[in-house]
């Protein structure tokens, strides 16, 4: 008896060929080509992008847990540590209710400008913290938002407040900040760890090194907060950047101020110009 011969799968649906290290460049095109496609769908023309820590909460969750530790006994093992931590969190989450305020504004402002495409649209992370904040504000003006979501162990899911149409899902972190950079025209950094610092001065390298030409504000938010973890003037003291080097830094410390940076340089440099020319 003869044996069944197996059915001859076509390429671009072999699972495992798919997989495989011989197919990595058809994955990292496809995180350009997919995304790029459904950009052109939705008309996305470009995005205003929110950077900041993923563990942050909301001034309602953190009010909450800090109420639970605090009922707690007193003499239980860790209360003081879980108590000052609590409080930490609770005091973090200003920047919470401050970048969703500050995205609520922007996505009020963009959804009155007069186009037919959709101009500087919240993009952030789609996980918790200050993402989950910015893309929470943008729902609540009635606009859309996008998330670029990235595989990894913990700390990152899409959060609920993504427009649906708009969540991505990408393995590859250089083609994350590449959809970052390439869209943006704004970047506002709120508070974060590593992934926040990584993201910022990757942004500012591209700029200062002209990979990036385009004029585009990048917004610290909270100066104190900021000058803490970083000596800026340091570094031009030292002679590691130029004075000048400075200047591609703005920051702010309420969402009015961001939100007059944003909109007054859009006004002056693309919307104005744009509206010579018709």
């Amino acid at each position: 008896m003869s044996k069944k011969i197996p059915e001859t799968v076509k390429a671009y649906r072999n699972e495992e060929f798919l997989e495989s290290p011989d197919s990595r460049i058809l994955r990292i095109l496809s995180e350009y080509m997919e995304p790029n496609a459904r950009f052109q769908k939705y008309k996305i023309m470009d995005t205003i992008v929110f950077f900041g820590s993923a563990r942050l909460m909301s001034k309602k969750d953190a009010a909450a847990a800090y109420t639970k530790v605090k009922s707690a006994d007193p003499k239980s093992a860790g209360f003081a540590e879980k108590l000052r931590d609590a409080q930490r969190a609770l005091d973090m989450s200003k920047y919470y209710e401050d970048a969703v305020q500050l995205s609520k504004m922007l996505t009020k402002w963009s959804m009155e400008l007069c186009s037919n495409e959709h101009r500087y649209i919240i993009c952030t992370g789609g996980g918790p913290g200050i993402m989950e904040a910015a893309n929470r504000g943008a729902k609540l003006a009635g606009g859309n938002s996008i998330g670029l979501n990235i595989s990894i162990p913990f700390e990152q899911f899409v959060n609920k407040f993504v427009t649906p149409q708009l969540r991505f899902e990408f393995h590859y972190f250089f083609m994350r900040k590449f959809w970052f950079a390439y869209l943006s025209k704004a970047l506002i950094v709120f508070p974060g760890g590593f992934g926040t610092m990584d993201e910022l001065f990757e942004m500012l390298t591209l700029i200062q090194t002209g990979k990036i030409k385009k004029q585009m504000p990048i917004v610290v938010y909270d100066e104190k907060f900021w000058k803490a973890i970083f000596n800026f003037e340091r570094l031009v003291e030292t002679g590691v950047i130029s004075k000048s080097d400075m200047n591609l830094l703005q920051f702010a410390n309420t969402p009015e101020k961001a939100f007059h940076i944003i909109t007054s340089h859009f006004d002056k440099n693309v919307l104005k110009k744009n509206q010579g020319k018709q």
